[in-house]
């Protein structure tokens, strides 16, 4: 069984499309010396007639351009030429188109102008590099294809040639699931792209989506999800606001308390439209699918849907805890940024009303030890009380008298009671308590 011959690959090709001669010029300069097939067409059109009669690798096209812009133009090409490598170069003022072309051209990177030199050339020789990656991935699928078809012909007393088949085999595997691994970092560097467009739309959302994924990637391990489960998890925390790309400044520049009825009634609908804008993907559509539900409250008082319980997909839960915990610590959901301390606060007395009660006791462990060292005083419900526990703050009841006064060391007696006031109420009863020395 032998594998076909090495054949030495022709040189790479470029593309070149931009209505400015001076662009293609500067590009063509950029890119000569490092031995690319470059070919240039001053406008859709006749950048089409140039893939239609040469093999093309990868095409630059610029977004801004008369009669077929480059949204149009690199949807033609995804539909003729899908294996073509497609990259959009685009100014900052052009968010919604680049959007409108990441979603009909599929593009892999987009660029904004003016560009850095060493930037292109990296990210160009980095596609260049995916594309061959991919070439020789579908190459040893047809080997392996083909070594599989010969190994079912071989006679049953060739043992020792079926073993050194199956040494090939694995080391094609092997070599398979490494260019896999690349796929999938390049296809997580695109999701973070497709974050790093939210966050340019609103100085409230800079670095949100980051810290809303790194919680919720902690959850899902803690949660015992699988790991294509977590990764649509992570993949939905970076995105959960991209439906928020084309809302005014005047709503992204306010916290939801802020806003006015008609206000929140318009960013209430941003988890439909993220939905909306990745469903397309094939990807991500488990993960818009958690987009869409991130704001659903455990109680049925969320939306769009009014999910209740269970009924919420559990990366939903997840996000909405991470999301809100961020939003009152940043000041995004509420007027006053929260101290940290408070906001914990809040995730436990919504325990079981917004947020699921399994999502929030495992959140508990990760704020409570990322929290250790900056909090004096620690939120907890009187059923986790122990004796010793000094109270930091008077326990009142939800009626307004004193229960127990600040300083009170806590006993099983004072628990028991406690327990049982909060069972017969129906009501959580939160204390809090001195962090021990």
């Amino acid at each position: 069984m032998t594998e076909p011959p090495a054949v030495e690959a022709p040189a790479f090709s470029l593309l070149l499309v931009d209505d400015e001669p001076s662009i293609l010029a500067s590009l063509k300069r950029l890119f000569r010396p490092h031995g690319y097939r470059i070919f240039t067409a001053e406008g859709g059109a006749p950048g089409l007639e140039v893939l239609e009669r040469e093999r093309i690798d990868l095409v630059i096209s610029d977004m801004r351009m008369p009669v077929m812009d480059g949204a149009r133009f690199l949807e033609q090409v995804r539909v003729r030429w899908p294996e073509t490598t497609r990259i959009l170069l685009t100014g900052y003022a052009d968010i919604e188109s680049t959007i409108a072309a990441i979603n009909q051209g599929q593009i892999y990177r987009y660029i904004n102008k003016p560009w850095d030199d060493n930037e292109i050339v990296l990210i160009v020789r980095e596609a260049l590099e995916r594309r061959r990656l991919e070439q020789e991935n579908g190459r040893l699928n047809s080997v392996v294809e083909a070594q599989m078809a010969e190994l079912r012909e071989l006679n049953s007393g060739l043992e020792q040639k079926v073993e050194e088949r199956t040494a090939e085999l694995n080391k094609a595997i092997k070599y398979v699931k490494s260019a896999h691994a690349r796929l999938k970092t390049g296809f997580l560097a695109t999701v973070q792209a497709f974050a790093g467009l939210t966050e340019m739309r609103g100085k409230n959302l800079s670095g949100h989506a980051r810290r809303v994924a790194d919680h919720t990637r902690i959850l899902a391990r803690m949660l015992d999800l699988s790991e294509a489960e977590q990764q649509t998890v992570l993949f939905a925390a970076l995105l959960h606001d991209i439906g928020k790309i084309g809302l005014p400044d005047d709503i992204l520049d306010k916290s939801f308390g802020a806003l006015t009825q008609e206000q929140r009634a318009e960013m209430m609908r941003h988890p439909e439209r993220g939905q909306q804008a990745l469903m397309q993907i094939e990807q991500l559509q488990d993960a818009a699918l958690l987009i869409r539900h991130h704001h659903e409250h455990y109680d049925g008082s969320g939306y769009p849907d009014h999910l209740v319980g269970l009924a919420i997909p559990m990366g939903a839960r997840i996000i909405s805890a991470a999301n809100e915990y961020d939003g009152l610590i940043s000041g995004t959901l509420v007027q006053q940024p929260m101290k940290p301390k408070d906001a914990l606060a809040y995730l436990i007395e919504n325990r079981g009303k917004r947020y699921d009660p399994a999502v929030i006791d495992c959140y508990l462990e990760v704020l409570g030890e990322q929290l250790k060292h900056i909090i004096d005083e620690l939120p907890i419900r009187v059923g986790s009380l122990r004796p010793g526990m000094v109270l930091s703050r008077d326990l009142m009841h939800r009626d307004g008298y004193m229960l127990l006064a600040k300083g009170y060391v806590i006993d099983l007696p004072v628990v028991a009671q406690l327990v049982k006031l909060e069972a017969a109420e129906h009501q959580p009863m939160l204390a809090y308590v001195l962090k021990p020395a």
